[in-house]
C-alpha cells in the first residue's frame, strides 16, 4: 500500500479468508480502505461485507459501486443481505434492489420490512422443509438433487400442506435412519418456534437456554417463513454484550471505528450529564465549607469515602445489569438479590471501615476523625450495595435500558451520600 503497487497488493490479499480481509480493512485508514476495496474490484468476496463492522461497512460500500454491490448482495444468504442493505438509505436500497434478480429481491424486501433487531431481520429465508409423508430415502434424494438449498443448514423442518411446522429433524438423525422410514416417525415433535417479531435478545436467550443449533421462524398464523442458525445468534450475543459494556461507560458501540468529530459529539452529552452530577456533589461539599476550613484532615479523607462507595456500588451494579441482560434477575428473586448485595456492602463496609479508621488514626493521630471516617464508610457502602441493585432494577421496570443511565445515578448517589455522611458526622461530633 505504501508503494501504491496495486498488482502486488492484489496478489497478497486475494488468498485471505473473508474474515481476515475484513480485519485488514478495519485496521486500515480511510484512503487505505478505499485502495483495498477497489484493487479487488469485481472479485470482491461478498462474505467480507457480512464480517465487517457496521461503521466500516457503511464507509466502504460507496467504493464498490452499485453493480458490484448488487452482485455481492445477491450472492449472500438473505439474512446477511438484509443486514447489509439495512444500513443504506432508501435511495441506496432502491438502486441495489433494482440490480439484483427478482427472486432474491423479494426475499430481501420482505426481510427489510421487519423491525430492526427482530427475529425477522435476523432470520434467513432459505430453509429446508419437507412434507410429513416423505420417507428418509425421498428426503435424502431431494437434498442430493435440489440445486437451491441453503449453503449451511443443520436441521430439516417437517411441515403440513399449509407450511405449518410439525417437527424438526436433525441431519445427523436423518442420515442414521433407514430409507423406508417416514420422517414424521423420527422427527422431534417438541421443538421451539420463534415468532417473527420476537426481539433478537429473546431469540439469543432461547438458543442459550435450550442449546439450539437452529430454529424455525413463523408468522402470526404459524406459517414457516425462515430459520435462524446459531452462527447468527453468536453475533447477537456478542453485539448485545458489547453494547451493554459500552453503554455502562457512555461510549457508543462504533467508537473504535468512528470518525473523530462523531466520536467527540457522541461522548459530549454523556460527559455533560456527569458534569451536572459532579456539580451536585460539589454543592454538598460547599455546604460544609466552614467545617472543612476548620479541619484540613477532612478534605484529605473525603475522597476515600466517596471512592470506596462508588467502587462497591459498581460491583453490585455490574452484577445486576448482567443478570437483567441474561434474564436471570426476575420479580421472583429480585428481593433476595437486593438483600444479598446490601448485606455484602454492609460486611465490606465494616471491614474496610476498621482498616481505614486505623490508617487515619495513625496518619492524623486523632481517634475521633478515625471514628467519623469509619461510620461514614459503613453508611456509604451499605447505600452503595442497595442502590447498585435497585437503580438498574428500577430502570428496567420503567422499560429503560439499565446499562445506559445506571452509572450516572449510582455515582451521584455514592458521592452525595458519602460526602454528606462524612462531613455531616464531622460537623456533629468534631466541630
Amino acid at each position: 500500500m505504501d508503494e501504491g503497487n496495486g498488482r502486488r497488493l492484489y496478489r497478497l490479499i486475494r488468498p485471505l479468508h473473508p474474515a481476515d480481509f475484513a480485519d485488514l480493512i478495519e485496521r486500515s485508514s480511510g484512503p487505505e480502505r478505499r485502495l483495498l476495496v477497489t484493487v479487488v474490484g469485481r472479485f470482491f468476496d461478498p462474505d467480507i461485507l457480512a464480517e465487517l463492522d457496521e461503521t466500516v461497512r457503511e464507509e466502504i460500500i460507496p467504493y464498490l459501486g452499485d453493480d458490484i454491490l448488487a452482485q455481492a448482495v445477491a450472492a449472500l444468504p438473505s439474512d446477511d443481505a438484509v443486514e447489509v442493505l439495512g444500513e443504506l438509505d432508501e435511495a441506496g436500497q432502491a438502486r441495489v434492489l433494482r440490480a439484483i434478480p427478482e427472486r432474491d429481491r423479494v426475499l430481501v424486501e420482505e426481510g427489510l420490512s421487519y423491525e430492526d433487531e427482530s427475529a425477522g431481520r435476523l432470520m434467513q429465508r432459505e430453509t429446508v422443509a419437507v412434507p410429513q409423508h416423505w420417507t428418509v430415502g425421498q428426503t435424502i434424494d431431494f437434498l442430493r438433487t435440489h440445486q437451491e438449498l441453503p449453503n449451511d443448514f443443520y436441521d430439516l423442518f417437517v411441515i403440513d400442506p399449509e407450511r405449518r411446522p410439525l417437527g424438526k429433524l436433525a441431519l445427523s438423525r436423518l442420515l442414521r435412519a433407514k430409507r423406508p422410514v417416514l420422517v414424521a416417525d423420527i422427527m422431534e415433535a417438541r421443538f421451539h418456534r420463534i415468532l417473527v417479531h420476537m426481539d433478537q435478545e429473546d431469540v439469543a436467550m432461547l438458543f442459550r437456554q435450550y442449546g439450539l443449533v437452529s430454529a424455525p421462524v413463523v408468522d402470526e398464523d404459524d406459517i414457516l417463513i425462515g430459520m435462524i442458525t446459531v452462527d447468527d445468534v453468536v453475533d447477537v450475543i456478542d453485539e448485545e454484550a458489547e453494547e451493554d459494556l459500552m453503554r455502562l461507560a457512555g461510549v457508543a458501540e462504533d467508537d473504535l471505528h468512528g470518525g473523530l468529530v462523531a466520536t467527540t459529539r457522541s461522548r459530549f452529552s454523556w460527559l455533560a450529564v456527569n458534569l451536572v452530577t459532579a456539580i451536585v456533589a460539589s454543592g454538598v461539599i460547599g455546604a460544609f465549607e466552614t467545617t472543612i476550613e476548620k479541619m484540613v484532615a477532612l478534605a484529605v479523607l473525603m475522597p476515600i469515602v466517596a471512592s470506596m462507595g462508588g467502587n462497591a456500588g459498581t460491583q453490585s451494579l455490574t452484577v445486576a445489569v448482567r443478570a437483567l441482560a441474561m434474564r436471570e434477575l426476575t420479580a421472583t428473586n429480585a428481593a433476595k438479590f437486593v438483600i444479598k448485595e446490601t448485606t455484602v456492602g454492609s460486611l465490606n463496609g465494616v471491614a474496610f471501615a476498621l482498616l481505614a479508621g486505623i490508617v487515619s488514626w495513625i496518619w492524623f493521630g486523632d481517634p475521633q476523625i478515625a471514628a467519623v471516617l469509619a461510620m461514614a464508610m459503613v453508611i456509604n457502602m451499605v447505600v452503595a450495595g442497595f442502590c447498585g441493585t435497585m437503580i438498574p432494577i428500577g430502570l428496567d421496570r420503567m422499560k429503560l435500558d439499565p446499562a445506559i443511565a445506571s452509572t450516572v445515578f449510582l455515582t451521584t448517589v455514592t458521592d452525595v451520600v458519602g460526602f454528606f455522611a462524612f462531613l455531616g458526622l464531622a460537623s456533629y461530633f468534631l466541630i
